[in-house]
């Protein structure tokens, strides 16, 4: 049996960025099968591990590369692409040895926008 490019329904690709805001929802909804609960249950379960990890990136532990790896893969999984990418440039520069104080900062603003806008959307009804 021969595999034919043209018997695949391709899909778009998602947007890199979200254009509306810290999440992306259509990616959310799709990675949650719609289920309105288990979106909320997801958000705040990030939210928490988001300011966990990023309370813990502050103090630049020695295992800190992994710990913004963790929170980059965390943030792709639910659609918060801002704190992915500043996940990624911390990453990148600790694992190259560079000075990591401007993607901490950039992290820390994207985590605290990201855990607003949860916040907000888990105490709506």
């Amino acid at each position: 049996m021969s595999f034919s490019l043209g018997q695949v329904d391709w899909m778009p690709s998602p947007p890199l960025v979200p254009e509306d805001g810290p999440i992306d929802f259509d990616h959310l909804h799709r990675m949650t099968l719609g289920d309105d609960s288990l979106e909320r249950e997801v958000l705040a379960m990030f939210a928490g591990q988001a300011a966990e990890l990023a309370a813990s990136l502050a103090q630049l532990p020695p295992n800190a590369a992994i710990l913004a790896h963790k929170l980059k893969g965390s943030a792709r999984a639910i659609g918060a692409i801002h704190v992915a990418v500043a996940a990624a440039d911390l990453e990148t520069a600790l694992r190259k040895g560079a000075d990591p104080a401007e993607p901490r900062v950039t992290l820390n603003d994207t985590v605290n926008q990201v855990c607003q806008a949860i916040d907000a959307i888990l105490r709506r009804s």
